[in-house]
């Protein structure tokens, strides 16, 4: 945790409300997300028991399965869910644009737009990811055939689980995790993890302290866990014994009667959580979207094109990586972490102010400036306005370093000299094609100014290059690589 942020956290616990950590939405959010909240059987980790989902608040199905252990019944569950999730997935497959690969001259499809899943916390995620396991190797042809689309959902499911680890993705999004980057409650970590209690510090009932409200989510009665897993209380009280009538039901009306008063216990443990989930999104929604997410959102419809492509192949996810695709897969996250750091940095100035105290940027106001100033690096004059910017950040510069600019990312400048309060720059670029500076692209006298010595690629420049299989990146726009060949003897 840095300095800043558990200043945040003792001024929310000071104050009895979450503290705001970020100025700007650094997730995209859908306009029709998929909300699901999961909900699984005590003590088995892949045995679905009820989940509720649905694109809108007053649109919402709740699917049980009356004896999870029942492999058959599990199975129905699973088809039930697939009926409902494919065909909102294959909504985003109709309108493409068609885009060409300058290095290779081939062309490919990008969907306009990707599915989104949301879910309440990193437990559901998990949750969806092993249930996608558990059904995508499932055969639809010969002894104990299961319906196509049960393998296609666990393929999808696999999908939305990995493509959740690449820091910045926004197709599958635990609902804590990005309620946690946006606001410092007045709890522990561990405390975040529970839903309602992280929405009662950030959006407490009137009347109510966040830590009041927080205790009030404790109540399992009041609020139900948000899932997966289900309070002990209520599997011993309720659930145990509704289970054991259905067992028990010897005939067909009697099964009727023990699923209807399943899916009522059911509906009362989820209900609570999905008005939570639609409040946290609308909560998010009021935040203004940072000027980076549009463009991670295009590699969630990149790696969207590129899967709905590879779908056909009939190839299922490998069981595990190899060495191979593993590191790549290490060094892509890497990378991804890199880059969605600096774009925070770039499009937020809460998150900035965390790189000015610990002297990766600064922020201040242009004292002086030589605007006409010219140089001739190479074989002709350009342009090189000197710019002394005053500062009272601690920033530590270094004669010939090279910043970049904060409010003009794609402007650079080397550091000429550094005094106690007052930096010295020459802008090298940012500043058009012409003989002279575009107008804007040099700061004037009195205007605020602040530089980073991180670009919005990363803290460590523009990102390595991958081994030559994958020369093509598919990060910002580009069609990811083919694993095809990489996992082949993997497929059994």
């Amino acid at each position: 945790m840095s300095v800043l942020s558990a200043l945040a956290k003792a001024t929310a616990a000071r104050t009895g409300r979450a503290e705001p950590i970020a100025a700007r939405r650094h997730y995209h959010l859908a306009d029709r997300p998929l909300v699901l909240v999961p909900l699984r059987l005590a003590g088995e980790a892949a045995a679905p028991l009820a989940v509720m989902l649905g694109t809108a608040p007053e649109d919402s199905t709740v699917l049980l399965v009356a004896q999870p252990r029942d492999r058959i019944l599990r199975l129905r569950f699973i088809e039930q869910l697939a009926d409902r999730v494919l065909p909102y997935i294959s909504a985003f497959c109709e309108n493409a644009e068609e885009l060409t690969v300058k290095s290779t001259g081939e062309t490919y499809l990008r969907y306009l737009d990707a599915p989104q899943l949301l879910v309440p916390n990193l437990g559901g995620v998990q949750f969806l990811r092993l249930l996608g396991r558990s059904v995508r190797f499932h055969r639809t042809e010969g002894e104990n055939a299961v319906a196509e689309s049960l393998p296609l959902l666990g393929r999808w499911l696999t999908w939305f689980g990995d493509r959740s680890d690449f820091p910045g993705s926004s197709v599958c999004l635990a609902m804590t995790s990005v309620l946690t980057a946006h606001w410092a409650s007045g709890q522990s970590a561990l405390e975040d993890a529970n839903l309602a209690a992280l929405l009662g510090w950030i959006d407490p009932p009137a009347g109510l302290t966040g830590a009041q409200a927080a205790a009030l989510a404790e109540d399992p009665l009041t609020s139900p866990p948000a899932g997966p897993a289900t309070d002990p209380g209520f599997d011993n009280e309720e659930l145990a014994p509704l289970i054991a009538a259905y067992d028990g039901a010897e005939h067909e009306w009697a099964k009727v009667i023990a699923t209807e008063r399943l899916e009522q216990a059911l509906r009362g443990q989820l209900e609570p959580t999905w008005r939570l989930m639609w409040r946290a999104v609308e909560l998010l929604r009021e935040l203004p979207e940072g000027a980076s997410v549009d463009r991670r959102w295009t590699d969630d419809r990149s790696a969207f094109s590129w899967f709905v492509s590879d779908i056909p192949e009939g190839y299922p996810q490998a069981r595990r990586d190899s060495a191979v695709s593993a590191t790549r897969r290490l060094l892509k996250q890497e990378q991804a972490l890199d880059t969605f750091q600096a774009q925070r940095a770039f499009d937020d100035p809460r998150v900035l102010i965390e790189y000015r105290l610990a002297g990766e940027a600064f922020q201040g106001t242009v004292a002086e400036c030589e605007p006409e100033r010219r140089a001739k690096p190479k074989s002709r004059e350009v342009p090189r306005p000197y710019v002394w910017v005053h500062t009272t950040d601690p920033f530590r510069g270094r004669v010939g370093e090279t910043l970049f600019r904060i409010d003009r990312p794609a402007q650079k400048a080397e550091v000429v000299a550094v005094s106690d309060d007052v930096v010295q720059l020459e802008l090298v670029s940012g500043m058009g094609q012409g003989k002279n500076p575009a107008v804007g692209s040099v700061p004037e006298e009195g205007d605020p100014i602040g530089f980073a010595r991180f670009s919005p690629s990363g803290f460590g420049g523009p990102p390595a290059k991958l081994p030559p299989r994958e020369e093509t990146p598919w990060t910002h726009g580009g069609p990811p690589p083919d694993p095809a060949a990489e996992h082949q003897e993997e497929w059994s």
